[in-house]
């Protein structure tokens, strides 16, 4: 029977003793207290205070929420050393981008610091693989920042319009160069958001105010959000070719890394102007000064060593967050992520995942990465536009494993579907949060199958339902994308696209090709790709019948340039195909 999945109750996060009233009092029970494997108990007697130390300025509401829990020692500055000598003597912890906290210090905090905070959305400085080993819970705070950021992206994109920063360093070196600096308008001009998140959306709301027209590209975002905003949904080409400005709002993911390339800017209008208030690693920096010198990009903003001093860049350094009011809500989320996790509460910023039983965990192993796989697999198949909102998972067990926990599965889908497209760390914690935040609705399915087979699994399989397909052939008779898995001496296999039965190890990269079942097929693909230099693991073929229709898996080692993909697409017997990075 399928079930809805609502918030679960994942690991407790408590480490308070359990007490047995039926057991004898006997002495040795009366001076012994129980101690949990997976976190720290609180210091000295049960009703004392846990510590927090703030490393960083906090904003008072924050602070105030915190005292009102717990002892706080605000030290600032501190050094390594310092950190390390103090955290043996705290249960949590709360910084801000300047404080390092690596596995050196959750190695001195000796298993008693419990949780991390991060004010602030960033978890760069957080170890956050020493964290999950030492059973040290990190939560952030996502959401304080939102408004404060697309505000700071209007301000540099009217700033931008009217060179105000160029204008007035001239002023102040002694020069009055009115008509050198005359600006532009706003109205009616095209504004394209590239990546339709929370400070995208806010950053249309507020552009539409001023009279810009808005269009966005963000392949996961659903139509009927962006459509209640005002704003249409266009392929990644046709947002820059119309754009007179682009704000940039995407995650640094593998397929938004320099973006905004060579072959980005040629598409682009000339004096088109750029904001970037994401991160700097989605332009390509040689390619965006080419761009620059040339005219094709009128002026950008950067806070990037290398653009700083031209002419064109407007710098500012990281104010995206930097206003009063967002450091005292982030401040409160904070307090509240950390001080919810202290009470034994599951954290829904959290961002790593908490200590799974070992006996659980060990079974679990190979279809934890298999789950994850599938998942990045099917949302790579999803054509943009749509959105992904359906999500059916088809869980084939033996019928002796008919009460099998799989929250750890559906977190490693939920996570495999959305943080390839977005900066969301997703866990057993957060997957649940995250998904119905997207508006992800996702229910499980078990079939039962009859004995006792060896393994705890025999198959999964991932259903997206009213999405379009960038690979038709993924859809099965029901019009789902499908994708199944098994897991074969320990390694994950697809083994099931749309109604074509395949048989290919998900390690590495993928191409799927749809093709004409013919003689020569295989030896045509592996010839292109050899000539690439791009090395193949495996190929396998699955066919509904000879002569007929086949769909051809290919294992490779190295990402096909455009040219060997292209091709492979010319190749007259290939009807259909896609590139896949597992």
């Amino acid at each position: 029977m399928a079930a809805i999945f609502a918030p679960a109750d994942p690991f407790s996060l408590s480490r308070r003793p359990l007490l047995h009233s039926r057991l004898p009092a006997t002495p040795l029970l009366r001076h012994r207290r129980p101690r949990l494997v997976a976190m720290a108990e609180e210091p000295g007697e049960a009703n004392s205070k846990p510590r927090v130390l703030v490393a960083e300025k906090l904003g008072r509401g924050g602070l105030d929420l915190l005292k009102g829990f717990a002892d706080v020692d605000c030290a600032y500055n501190l050094s390594p050393e310092e950190l390390r000598a103090k955290i043996a003597l705290c249960d949590a912890l709360v910084v801000r981008s300047g404080t390092k906290v690596g596995r050196d210090v959750f190695e001195a905090s000796g298993g008693r610091l419990r949780v991390v905070g991060r004010a602030g959305v960033g978890i760069d400085n957080v170890d956050l693989a020493a964290a999950t080993e030492h059973g040290c819970l990190v939560v952030n705070a996502p959401t304080a920042n939102t408004v404060a950021a697309a505000e700071h992206g209007i301000a540099l994109l009217t700033a931008m319009a009217r060179n105000i920063a160029r204008s007035d360093a001239s002023m102040k070196s002694g020069k009055w160069e009115r008509n050198k600096y005359v600006g532009v308008s706003l109205v009616g001009k095209t504004l394209a958001i590239l990546g339709f998140g929370k400070v995208g959306s806010e950053v249309a709301r507020r552009a539409k105010g001023l009279g810009l027209h808005v269009i966005a590209h963000d392949p996961y975002a659903a139509a009927d959000r962006a459509h209640a905003v005002g704003v249409d949904l266009v392929t990644f080409d046709e947002a820059i070719a119309k754009a007179d400005f682009i704000s940039l709002h995407m995650p640094l993911t593998p397929s938004t890394s320099k973006i905004l390339n060579d072959e980005a800017f040629a598409k682009m209008k000339k004096g088109v102007r750029i904001i970037n208030v994401a991160r700097g690693g989605v332009i390509d920096e040689e390619a965006l000064v080419k761009a620059l010198d040339s005219g094709v990009v009128a002026q950008t903003s950067s806070a990037d060593n290398k653009l700083v001093l031209h002419e064109k860049v407007t710098a500012t350094p990281h104010l995206g967050a930097s206003t009063v009011e967002a450091q005292e809500e982030v401040a409160i989320e904070i307090a509240e992520a950390v001080l919810g996790a202290l009470k034994g509460e599951l954290a829904s910023t959290s961002v790593n995942a908490p200590m799974v039983p070992a006996e659980v965990l060990s079974e679990l192993t190979p279809f934890v990465v298999l789950a994850e796989k599938l998942g990045r697999l099917a949302v790579q198949l999803v054509a943009g536009g749509s959105g992904v909102k359906s999500v059916k998972v088809t869980y084939t067990i033996g019928i002796t494993r008919g009460d099998l926990d799989t929250r750890l599965l559906r977190a490693m889908i939920t996570k495999g579907l959305i943080e390839p497209i977005s900066d969301v760390h997703v866990n057993i914690v957060n997957a649940d949060f995250t998904a119905k935040q997207r508006g992800i609705r996702i229910a499980e399915e078990r079939i039962l199958l009859d004995g006792s087979p060896e393994d705890p699994i025999d198959s999964i399989q991932v259903h997206i339902a009213n999405v379009e397909s960038k690979f038709p052939t993924a859809a099965s008779e029901t019009g789902e994308i499908t994708v199944e898995g098994r897991v074969k001496d320990g390694i994950p296999h697809l083994t099931k696209v749309g109604s074509f039965q395949v048989d290919a190890s998900m390690e590495g990269s993928l191409i799927l090709c749809r093709q004409v079942d013919q003689p020569g097929m295989i030896g045509t693909v592996g010839s292109i790709l050899g000539e690439q230099n791009v090395n193949v693991s495996f190929m396998s073929v699955g066919r509904i019948a000879p002569r007929k229709h086949a769909v051809m898996a290919i294992g490779v080692d190295e990402e096909p340039t455009k040219e060997a993909l292209k091709k492979i697409g010319d190749i007259p017997a290939i009807e259909e195909f896609v590139f896949l990075k597992l």
